[in-house]
């Protein structure tokens, strides 16, 4: 219990020395007028105050990432919280601050912008890739699982649920941000922290024996902690997903000053929220091996349903409800939303007018109607990998921005090493990637392999990365 007490005092601590730290090298300018006053449209750049982008930030990054993936990373123990804790400080909180406030000083430019600016063409394009089918992957993933669990409660047939999800998807997609995700997402936020609050508590306050940090590997099938760990908790640690959302907030914020608060704010928030989750996962099934079981008969959404009814009662069985069913639906609409956004700037095609919104919306929702009917364990893993990756890109992206303005390179430079071995380690040995060409190989080499593989790729984008700083001076 104490581990997990100095790990949320940590995290705190992390955004008020290291966010500073990370905030100074930057140096947001208070006089520079915003994207949201300069190219005030009332549709995508609409003025907001710290606090309410702060609360849409948070449930844009969140939804039930922080939730579902801690549960899941809890398998190896609590080797999680240090993963959440050092991930979301230096890493996470880094690159949704620095991705957010590039995108403030670009005219709320999204993440593939921001990538081709500083990597140069073929990493733009690349990226426009990633990002779209990683935001329509994500739209899909949050589509099907509150569906599907809304049948379950209720009775009523999938498909309807799902036409009715799309129809609000779509309508979120394409009015102004102000109208319905201006409205809602700050009481969904509310609402989220609340729950995080709660559980972490009850568990405290109820005695459940949540264990100390350790290295040992806690997993019931001893899956290795590196790479699955980083791969599986992404929200709450680092996640590409958030390169993707905090540009919609670029273009809301009032002032370049309430950036630390809403990008490395909200990122800290959910990396709190993370560490609870965790905390009550190890702790509620008494250990590992009961979690893996609880996994194995429902899922994730299980496993939150039963610990949010049994610590906090009633009012958790709605929370827990709030929790699997309403916050995925919240991170879905601005997956396709930050889509749209992401086509049009490519294209240069203009958002002002309804019709413009509604031509790149359609394709969108028509391919995203026709992944709904892929299995969902599929999406999921090929969207994990997928997630991290763009996260390592952006990092990348955001080094060489620093380094561009004379700024310390370093605070970017160096989780973007360690993401690039994280995502090259596992595209080898995981099940989607390339360990079917190891067939008869013992896991432990393979495991070798992907890690050297991972170090080899992350030496030679340093080793180009350094390259351009000589040819820049």
């Amino acid at each position: 219990m104490v581990s997990f007490i100095v790990s949320i005092i940590a995290l705190i601590v992390g955004y008020m020395i290291y966010g500073k730290i990370v905030d100074g090298i930057f140096g947001p300018d208070p006089n520079r007028d915003t994207p949201a006053k300069r190219l005030n449209d009332g549709v995508d750049y609409v003025e907001m105050n710290w606090k309410k982008a702060f609360l849409i930030q948070f449930l844009n990054i969140a939804g039930t990432g922080p939730i579902f993936g801690a549960v899941a990373g809890a398998m190896w123990g609590p080797v999680a919280f240090l993963w959440i804790v050092f991930g979301c400080i230096f890493a996470g909180s880094v690159h949704d601050f620095l991705i957010g406030m590039m995108s403030l000083r670009k005219d709320g430019a999204s993440v593939s912008e921001l990538v081709g600016e500083n990597l140069g063409e073929g990493a733009r394009k690349l990226m426009i890739v990633f990002s779209v089918v990683l935001l329509v992957l994500v739209g899909v993933v949050f589509i099907t699982s509150p569906a599907a669990i809304l049948n379950d409660l209720t009775g009523i047939d999938k498909m309807i649920l799902i036409g009715i999800i799309i129809i609000y998807y779509l309508a979120a997609t394409v009015l102004p941000v102000d109208k319905i995700i201006g409205r809602i997402y700050p009481i969904f936020g509310i609402a989220l922290l609340i729950m995080a609050v709660g559980i972490g508590v009850g568990i405290v306050v109820q005695g459940y024996d949540i264990p100390e940090i350790s290295l040992h590997n806690f997993h019931p099938k001893g899956q290795s902690i590196f790479p699955y760990l980083c791969i599986s908790i992404a929200c709450g640690a680092i996640s590409g997903f958030h390169a993707t959302q905090s540009p919609m907030m670029a273009r809301c914020l009032q002032n370049e000053k309430e950036g630390r608060k809403v990008f490395y704010g909200a990122m800290i928030s959910e990396g709190i929220v993370a560490l609870v989750w965790a905390a009550a996962a190890m702790s509620f099934f008494g250990g590992t091996s009961g979690l893996g079981e609880a996994l194995g008969h429902g899922g994730a959404a299980v496993v939150v349903n039963r610990i949010s009814n049994t610590v906090l009662g009633k009012v958790g069985g709605a929370l827990a409800l709030l929790g699997v069913v309403a916050c995925p639906i919240t991170s879905g609409d601005t997956a396709f939303r930050s889509a749209r956004l992401t086509i049009a700037d490519t294209i240069k095609y203009k958002q002002g007018p309804i019709l413009n919104r509604f031509i790149v919306a359609i394709p969108l929702f028509v391919v995203g109607v026709a992944l709904c009917f892929i299995d969902f364990n599929i999406l999921w893993r090929y969207f994990s990998w997928s997630n991290q990756t763009l996260a390592t890109i952006a990092l990348w992206a955001a080094a060489k921005y620093l380094n561009n303005n004379g700024k310390n390179y370093k605070i970017a430079l160096i989780p973007a090493m360690f993401m690039t071995v994280v995502v090259t380690d596992y595209i080898i040995i995981a099940p989607e990637g390339f360990v079917r060409f190891f067939q008869g190989v013992p896991v432990s080499t393979i495991e070798t392999i992907g890690f050297i593989c991972g170090i080899v790729v992350s030496a030679l984008c340093t080793m180009g990365f350094f390259k351009t700083l000589k040819k820049n001076k």
